[in-house]
């Protein structure tokens, strides 16, 4: 190999065309997009406890302008915007996954919607939502009647419980803290969240819980609120970033963060 080629500029000895290597990089394994609503406080931490654990799994992020008031209105307002979003994260270059992290907004826009606004940035990538992600882990649960438990003003649960209700789902109890703001429900404490957990299955007997809204904090306290349910439970942000990994091929087991963690993916749920 030639040597460095140097030359004095102003004093200064210049080595340029110095020989390097290259290696697959941080996403040798995987590399995973992710959509964050501009008033989310939640998502990137409790997704960045998962990724810190695997090596080779880069996670890279935008967000998404939206309103803090959450309604039917304003969450369908992001849908244009969905473009993009994608289109600045890594540009020109693939991503095995596209993750868009607004529950309500993928239940009001419509999954298919939002996966076509995505793929229109990023052609043929797989695509989740947390709303896709929970029915794959419903089904990875094989669970049928799902108890829910939402932050979300009763206009934007009722997109929610019927959403749910289309899907072939049952739910036979629905709890919600009736807030509409994102920037309340990131305060939301865990012990509430369990508090509202224990307080449906009062009400019904359920297959597993399903705590809505990419605000709402549960990752870290899952694995050890399910022990003491025993009952399955995952979250908007604890399902998708399961549902991230497996759509990317990976088979990593960490139960850790709950029994969904050590699932694979439903074959039915592999294509989206």
């Amino acid at each position: 190999m030639s040597q460095p080629a140097s030359k004095a500029i102003n004093q200064t000895r210049l080595i340029e065309h110095l020989p390097y290597e290259l290696d697959r990089g941080i996403a040798r394994r995987a590399s995973i997009g992710l959509i964050v609503l501009a008033t989310d406080y939640t998502i990137e931490h409790e997704w960045r406890q998962v990724f810190a654990a695997l090596d080779g799994v880069a996670l890279y992020q935008s967000r998404i302008h939206n309103e803090n008031l959450v309604t039917p209105e304003t969450l369908r307002a992001m849908e244009p915007r969905i473009v993009e979003c994608t289109r600045v994260i890594t540009p020109d270059t693939p991503l095995d996954v596209v993750a868009y992290g607004c529950t309500s907004a993928s239940m009001a826009i419509g999954e298919e919607q939002v996966f076509a606004n995505i793929r229109l940035a990023k052609p043929g990538v797989k695509c989740t939502t947390p709303i896709t992600a929970a029915f794959a882990a419903f089904d990875a649960f094989k669970a049928h009647r799902i108890g829910v438990l939402t932050p979300y003003s009763a206009d934007v649960n009722r997109i929610v419980s019927d959403y749910i209700g289309a899907r072939g789902y049952q739910v036979p109890v629905f709890g919600s803290f009736n807030s509409d703001r994102d920037t309340v429900v990131a305060r939301i404490t865990p012990q509430s969240i369990e508090q509202g957990v224990r307080e449906l299955l009062k009400h019904a007997e359920v297959d597993a819980i399903f705590v809505s809204c990419t605000s709402v904090r549960l990752m870290q306290a899952c694995a050890e609120l399910e022990k003491s349910l025993g009952i399955p439970l995952t979250s908007s942000n604890h399902a998708m970033a399961w549902h991230a990994l497996r759509l990317a091929g990976l088979d990593d087991k960490l139960g850790q963060y709950g029994s969904l963690y050590d699932l694979p993916i439903a074959d039915e749920n592999r294509g989206e």
